[in-house]
């Protein structure tokens, strides 16, 4: 039996003295919570301006839907019922598993450990080369979900050993009221809550979540407005301005970026990325270079040659990242090195991962201090 599967026994056991639920299941290592027939699972929105004629502006994220009675944003999952906006998936997850921490990728937050990954229906952008378009790109009744609060997510992330509970797959700003609660619950139980994210969201909702959550993986799609507005059906500046406010507030943040031929991978592209990386950001700030295979809409481009995720690695290098990876390609450069003295501090083989050059947060062999959680 895998370290991240239960037997049906132990599972029902464990479920039993942590959930509050009456059935549950477990299909191919995903851990199940079926709902009961009656919806439990709206809350009112945390961020909306409410209008004339029961009309709602959403302010959670840059969209700023407006949104007419018994009608939905973007996302698909928040609705005006009568002037009130509410959240449907609170509490309702439609996937649930347990991964590596380095899976999201984090690689500068506790490595090696494990996270109880959840995901909910929809997403506030429409990517054209989403990997999860079949749970993003849907709204919740067209998904099987299951019940799942947030105290039941701390526990069972307790009993399974699971240092963080990580917010993915989807887009988790789309159930920011869930996400919250369980970084403030994560939070009472020394469980901290990470967010892996498109960044798409407002400062203020940004800076809560802050608050609470112990880290967050922004995924940069691209540097140019066109790739966001052609290829997501959003916008780039709302998303540097995220990771700006990331900074402000000392959270642990890491960038990935995922390259696509001819779309997003040019060496002037990268060189004018990583430069403002370095210029906003700092150089302590990982980013990886991931890589790009044909799903969903986009199929009709090849995947990501190794040699293009070398040479962006190499240009941030050159630029100042200090630590730059390349993701979803086998390769030395998954690696951490410290960056004083070159000494290998962290090795990855995909998700077999030895800390084999660090005590606690500094290189063993010359003292550097390495940013991050460890």
């Amino acid at each position: 039996m895998k370290n991240d599967e239960l037997t049906r026994r132990a599972f029902l056991k464990q479920a039993l003295t942590t959930c509050s639920v009456c059935s549950l299941a477990m299909l191919d290592g995903t851990l199940m919570f079926p709902a009961p027939n009656k919806n439990p699972f709206m809350r009112e929105a945390k961020y909306y301006d409410k209008q004339a004629e029961k009309k709602v502006i959403c302010k959670l994220c840059p969209h700023e839907c407006r949104v007419a009675d018994l009608e939905r944003g973007t996302c698909g999952v928040r609705e005006n019922q009568g002037g009130m906006y509410y959240t449907l998936v609170y509490g309702n997850p439609c996937s649930a598993h347990i991964d590596p921490i380095e899976k999201k990728p984090i690689f500068h937050y506790y490595p090696t450990t494990r996270a109880l990954s959840i995901a909910t229906a929809g997403c506030n952008f429409v990517c054209k080369f989403c990997q999860n378009w079949e749970i993003s790109q849907k709204r919740p009744e067209q998904v099987k979900s299951y019940k799942f609060f947030p105290r039941e997510v701390i526990n069972l992330a307790r009993q399974r050993n699971c240092k963080t509970v990580a917010h993915t797959y989807t887009e988790p700003v789309i159930f920011f009221e869930y996400m919250l609660d369980c970084a403030i619950e994560g939070k009472k139980w020394g469980v901290p809550n990470v967010m892996i994210s498109n960044g798409y969201i407002q400062e203020k909702p940004m800076r809560e979540l802050c608050k609470y959550l112990g880290a967050v993986k922004i995924d940069l799609k691209a540097f140019t407005e066109k790739f966001y507005k052609e290829m997501c059906d959003g916008t780039l500046k709302p998303v540097l301005d995220v990771l700006l406010v990331l900074k402000d507030e000392g959270i642990w943040y890491e960038i990935v970026v995922l390259l696509i031929p001819t779309l997003n991978d040019s060496k002037q592209e990268i060189n004018a990325m990583t430069k403002w990386i370095i210029k906003e950001l700092g150089p302590d700030v990982p980013v990886h270079f991931s890589r790009y295979y044909p799903t969903f809409m986009l199929k009709n481009i090849p995947p990501t040659p190794p040699e293009t995720l070398h040479r962006a690695r190499k240009i941030a290098m050159d630029n100042g990242v200090k630590f730059a990876y390349v993701g979803n390609l086998i390769s030395d450069a998954e690696n951490t090195y410290c960056p004083s003295c070159g000494k290998l501090l962290i090795e990855r083989m995909r998700y077999a991962v030895s800390v084999v050059g660090m005590k606690k947060n500094r290189c063993k062999y010359c003292s550097e201090i390495i940013p991050g959680v460890f």
